[in-house]
């Protein structure tokens, strides 16, 4: 006999809030729709399921008890008006980053010819969001060789996102791009190496996590290639750990090469990313 929506949202509900996950009713619904093939909003209380759908969201619903991340149990990632496939083996995007996607918006819209470049680009989430917000833009993604490279090179196979692979500290890897950016944006890895992360961070890859004692290892490469790429004008964006909120900008200022450093909050009201403007 087949089993009702409501009744497996409970059951599965129930034991994501046992295990400690704030999202249980949220991340039930979700990984129920896509046991069933459909968006959250057309899941209804009296809808039937099969017994063979029940068991595979029993199955998934065990793996998100596990801690492991929604978007690895489900095998993507919703970012901005993109999704962007993802698993072992590659950063999952976060909210927060999107704003990076707003911070420079402006600059290429407003340019004849845009140019864009994500560094560091794991997933590639922010090179294919900014290729869907700015049609006309050249979008050329940076990762170095690896797994995250090869979920990058999948994720951008049918658009017109330019992958290079190279790491962030080979000053020749986009040297036909020197003074000729409009938009350099970098979510690099940041998170001090002492931090206690979350149980679902653990399934990232930690050289895409942690930056060494400060989380500072790799930003000041992040801004030397962005000084060299940005012409004057252009604009970074850069995401930061929320006890950067000084000392990223001081990196910038101190470089000289860039005015109108600022620091920016995240949704939830915390020091999230710098923001620049080449001079």
């Amino acid at each position: 006999m087949s089993e009702l929506v409501r009744d497996a949202l409970f059951v599965g509900g129930t034991s994501l809030a046992h295990a400690g996950i704030d999202t249980a009713v949220l991340d039930a619904e979700l990984l129920l729709a896509h046991v069933l093939g459909i968006p959250r909003g057309r899941l209804l209380p009296a809808q039937p399921i099969t017994d063979g759908q029940r068991a595979e969201f029993e199955r998934l619903v065990a793996r998100r008890t596990a801690r492991e991340p929604l978007q690895h149990v489900v095998g993507d990632a919703a970012f901005r008006h993109v999704v962007v496939p993802v698993g072992a083996g590659v950063f999952v995007p976060r909210p927060e980053t999107e704003l990076l996607v707003d911070a420079v918006l402006p600059t290429l819209r407003a340019a004849a010819e845009p140019v864009a470049v994500d560094l560091c680009s794991g997933s590639g989430a922010l090179a294919l969001a900014l290729a869907d917000e700015v049609p006309g833009a050249r979008v050329v993604a940076l990762e170095r060789p690896g797994s995250a490279l090869d979920w990058l090179t999948r994720n951008t196979a049918q658009t017109r996102v330019e992958v290079v692979g190279a790491d962030v500290a080979d000053a020749d890897a986009l040297a036909g791009l020197r003074a000729g950016v409009d938009a350099v944006v970098c979510n690099p890895p940041y998170v001090p190496a002492a931090t206690e992360v979350g149980a679902e961070v653990r399934f990232d890859p930690p050289e895409a996590v942690f930056a060494g004692p400060e989380g500072l290892d790799l930003m000041s490469t992040v801004i030397a290639r962005a000084a060299e790429l940005l012409h004057s004008g252009g604009v970074l964006a850069v995401e930061h750990d929320e006890t950067h909120a000084e000392s990223v900008p001081a990196l910038l200022r101190a470089h000289g090469a860039f005015v109108d450093v600022t620091d920016n909050l995240d949704l939830a009201g915390r020091p999230r990313y710098a923001t620049a403007t080449r001079t």
